[in-house]
């Protein structure tokens, strides 16, 4: 054989086995590209940020809205809009001057899909503003401030609590039908405080009533003795107060044991014995108050919504658990409305205000400032229940003064 035809045999040779090689792995890559396919198509899951209280004054209610908002996930498969859910949670503390730094970090450094929180409303006015600085969407699970469904109020923010506005005025109007004539108001010194009052003083003296004194101490303190002894001597008809958490259990005890509560009747928002009566005991009895959600509604949702809650966390629910448990309902609409797809942000938030909501509160709606309408019921305290006497207000829509929404 010629060298030259040699060198081509063995030229052609290596052809052939190169073209074989590359056929071997193309075939073994095609094998493999459904897999890499079905794991490209996997859907990411949605990312939760729970900015809410877990230590301090507010612990209790922090953790509450986490349970009803995990329940209501689990009770939906584990999903929500068919996503599964992935969680980030900061503990805010109730302390305002930490809050852009911890929404940043669970916006920019976590990338949340969607923000939940919080209780304290100074706080939620800094997420609010973080939120609408990132086109974020939040879903604020307590907190009533005003100005989030006021000069605040944006499209990628809803609030499936009350605004503070909302249980004052309510009371406001029941003090009043009651022929009180003079209120005191006692609350902490901050948004939640000086909104809820104010809603009491417009539902009071619209009635014919008039408040002839505002009484007022930083938060968190809890040294009432002054200012109860200041109440005994101006005697009114009847006292309203904002307090929750570990300041409403004391404040409570304090009334009873300087003897106000069997002269001067004690009401406020719901908040002074939410989650409070097991430590406020007998000084508690009796008391009135006014919110969305009060125990013996009857109605089938709250009936499956308090067995469930029982059973999973062996405690029984308050109207923060409600509120969390809600958050997670209006979220699912607006998920699944879009399948899933977070990026449809436009069909997202318009399926969340379309929403009706099937609360334990019973059914409500959202107000173009994204502020539940709902009824807001009057409620007394018997033995650990807060139970339902009447309906204050039905249907009762947030002013959203200077929303431009």
């Amino acid at each position: 054989m010629k060298r030259s035809q040699h060198r081509s045999n063995i030229s052609g040779a290596r052809r052939r086995v190169c073209r074989v090689t590359a056929a071997a792995l193309f075939a073994t890559a095609g094998m493999m590209l459904p897999a890499a396919s079905t794991l490209a198509q996997q859907p990411t899951k949605v990312k939760i940020g729970l900015m809410l209280p877990y230590t301090g004054t507010y612990a209790a209610l922090g953790n509450a809205i986490t349970n009803g908002f995990k329940l209501a996930v689990e009770e939906s498969g584990g999903t929500l809009g068919g996503r599964e859910i992935e969680y980030f949670t900061v503990d805010d503390e109730s302390d305002p001057a930490k809050a852009p730094e911890n929404a940043n970090k669970l916006i920019k450094r976590d990338k949340v899909d969607v923000l939940v929180g919080t209780v304290h409303s100074g706080v939620a006015l800094a997420m609010a503003k973080v939120a609408r600085d990132n086109n974020t969407l939040l879903i604020i699970p307590n907190a009533g401030a005003d100005e989030i469904t006021g000069p605040l109020c944006a499209a990628n923010i809803f609030r499936t609590s009350f605004s503070n506005w909302q249980p004052g005025y309510a009371m406001g109007k029941v003090a009043a039908d009651q022929k009180k004539k003079t209120a005191v108001t006692f609350t902490w010194k901050y948004a939640a405080g000086d909104e809820s009052v104010g809603g009491f003083k417009e539902g009071f003296e619209q009635g014919g009533g008039k408040v002839v004194k505002e009484l007022s101490l930083p938060f968190p303190q809890v040294e009432f003795q002054p200012y109860l002894t200041e109440i005994a001597s101006l005697k009114p008809d009847v006292v309203y107060v904002f307090f929750a958490g570990g300041g409403a259990v004391k404040f409570v005890k304090d009334y009873a044991a300087a003897g106000l509560k069997s002269s001067i009747p004690l009401v406020g928002a719901g908040f002074l014995t939410d989650g409070t009566l097991d430590a406020q005991g007998d000084s508690a009895q009796g008391l009135l108050t006014t919110l969305h959600y009060a125990d013996g509604l009857s109605n089938p949702k709250d009936k499956r919504f308090r067995a469930a809650y029982s059973k999973a966390y062996k405690a029984e629910p308050d109207v923060y658990a409600v509120q969390g448990y809600d958050a997670a309902q209006l979220l699912n609409t607006g998920l699944a409305a879009v399948k899933g797809d977070v990026g449809k942000r436009g069909e997202l938030v318009a399926a969340m205000e379309a929403a009706k909501i099937d609360s334990p509160r019973g059914p409500f709606t959202l107000s173009k400032a994204h502020n539940p309408v709902q009824d807001i019921y009057l409620r007394k305290v018997e033995g650990k229940e807060n139970k339902v006497v009447s309906v204050a207000i039905k249907g009762l829509t947030d002013p959203a003064r200077g929303c431009k929404l």
